[in-house]
């Protein structure tokens, strides 16, 4: 509570020592324009040494306040009664730190009510040493920044490579996020293929985590049958959805529709895209689902099940028609115009343009959406759960239940799992290959529209 309120301090010195430093150089610059840089880079220059410091100072004390106030609530005698055993005595601890912070919370055990009030003298001690030291280290940022407001000092150089410096960063933070996932990807998943052959965990038929036991274990992750069924699922079916639905909705959208019914009815489409996903599961289990099996008794199939992976593919066909659409419409409105009157002037009738010269020649755009739709598609995850089902089938028949990667994901990370044994470790395993898949297709999506791309004039 302390240090937040700190912060908030040395965020209200920064905006003031904005507008000091900013006054005076005002003062310095008085209309002859020889300052080397304008008052509001001054005024930042001083922000910039009030706050930094300040924010370093506050990063570096919370995390180190917290085993601070460990060590004093252990010195401390009441702590003499704590269990030898970790788990314990973190429980108490905790249920301390809780009545500390709210004491109309209820104490389990009488210990942690005794704890309570140490902690509570521990966090404002140390709370409010740390609230001292930032406010200093601001301050003192704040006086080395205010004896440089002076003619010559290059201010805007000075922020500049600051912006330049924070703007590095963040762009990095992407790139070494990326890093760590798939750094965590491989060494959890080395772990798993210590006890699993990657042989037969790629060429498998049989998926059967729960019945991993023994000596030789490979026999039960054989994963054909997840891949099947997240390529049948999201790569075919979904596709025979998406596909057509969302090309054709471009087409008429870029070439038939008038300026009116184009604004009301393109951005209705791209709502689709915004649906939560656990919504379109709800939909696929409590409406296709049902007319899915009532289709397939109709046709004269014995008890066809509710799950299916027609029903999990119909829907996720329409959650991806907006990539689909999207795409295809930006890569036809970026068709010259003069290629379709050309056509048209030569006689061609408006289909006939169409087929002949607008889609090929959006061909590299329309491809690319369709890779990244397929991409979207095969990472879904909720849609499956709710109506595809848990079988991991080897099958072609679209009725029948099946499963995905992203659904044995959920089902091995969920629920209470120890992280150390194979079946848990095999949903890393099929994150490392559904990352490298998604991966692949994005790439080719890049490389069609770079090796496609045509230049008109």
């Amino acid at each position: 509570m302390i240090l937040s309120a700190v912060l908030l301090a040395v965020l209200a010195l920064g905006l003031a020592g904005w507008t000091f430093a900013r006054n005076k150089a005002r003062l310095l610059y008085a209309g002859r324009g020889s300052m080397h840089s304008m008052p509001v880079y001054h005024g930042w220059h001083f922000a910039l040494w009030i706050v930094l410091p300040g924010l370093l100072a506050w990063g570096v004390w919370s995390v180190a306040m917290p085993t601070l106030v460990n060590g004093s609530i252990l010195a401390d005698p009441a702590a003499a009664a704590l269990p030898a055993d970790d788990m314990q005595r973190a429980a108490i601890l905790s249920e301390a730190r809780a009545i500390a912070a709210d004491p109309s919370v209820f104490a389990f055990d009488p210990l942690s009510a005794r704890l309570a009030d140490p902690i509570r003298v521990a966090e404002g001690k140390w709370g409010t040493i740390g609230a001292l030291l930032v406010l200093i280290c601001a301050l003192a940022g704040g006086a080395h920044a205010w004896t440089r407001v002076r003619a010559g000092f290059p201010a805007r150089t000075r922020v500049e490579r600051v912006v330049m410096a924070v703007l590095l960063v963040v762009s990095l933070m992407a790139i070494l996020t990326t890093v760590g996932i798939i750094g965590s990807l491989v060494f959890e998943a080395g772990l798993f293929f210590k006890d699993v052959s990657p042989l037969a965990f790629l060429t498998g038929t049989h998926w059967s985590p729960a019945n991993a036991h023994g000596g030789d274990i490979s026999a039960n992750f054989g994963a054909v049958p997840l891949f099947w069924g997240t390529i049948y699922i999201g790569a075919i079916i979904a596709m025979f959805v998406a596909i057509p639905l969302g090309l054709m909705s471009a087409i008429y959208l870029t070439q038939y529709a008038t300026r009116r019914v184009r604004g009301w009815f393109k951005p209705l489409l791209e709502i689709l895209a915004g649906v939560p996903t656990v919504v379109y599961g709800y939909f696929a289990a409590l409406t296709v689902a049902p007319k899915v099996r009532d289709f397939a008794a109709w046709i004269g199939m014995n008890n066809p099940s509710t799950e299916s992976a027609l029903a999990a593919g119909l829907v996720m066909g329409v959650m991806i028609i907006p990539f689909v659409s999207s795409m295809a419409d930006d890569s036809l409105a970026a068709v010259p115009r003069s290629m379709s009157d050309g056509s048209l002037a030569l006689g061609a009738t408006r289909s006939e343009t169409i087929k002949k010269v607008l889609l090929p020649a959006a061909l590299p755009g329309i491809v690319a959406g369709v890779m990244l739709a397929i991409s979207r598609a095969i990472g879904e995850t909720m849609i499956v759960v709710m109506a595809a089902g848990a079988s991991a089938n080897l099958s072609a028949n679209p009725f029948a239940s099946m499963t995905t990667v992203t659904y044995q994901i959920v089902q091995m990370l969920t629920g209470d799992q120890e992280f150390n044994n194979p079946k848990t470790l095999s949903a890393f395993a099929l994150g490392l290959v559904l990352f490298v898949v998604t991966l692949i297709l994005n790439i080719i999506a890049l490389r069609v529209v770079k090796r496609f791309r045509e230049a008109y004039e």
